[in-house]
């Protein structure tokens, strides 16, 4: 299967961070000795974040605290 095929279907099926995922292991090749089923699981790994940092920011936004935390300042 084509790769452009492919990426315009997980763009209509919402999967944005597979997208990003398949496009950046096309892009290099310390992918290529991954067997199709790491590969596949690095792309659901990376979806499954997208959607838990998407649910943990609106959740963060909805909050509306009062404190905005420091980024990178310990």
């Amino acid at each position: 299967m084509l790769s452009g095929p492919t990426l315009e279907k997980l763009r209509a099926l919402k999967l944005h961070g597979m997208v990003k995922a398949f496009e950046q292991q096309g892009a290099s090749s310390d992918f290529d000795p991954l067997s199709f089923e790491e590969r596949l699981g690095l792309l659901v790994d990376r979806e499954t974040t997208e959607r838990e940092n998407h649910r943990l920011h609106t959740r963060l936004k909805q909050a509306k605290l009062r404190h905005q935390a420091l980024h990178g300042r310990y």
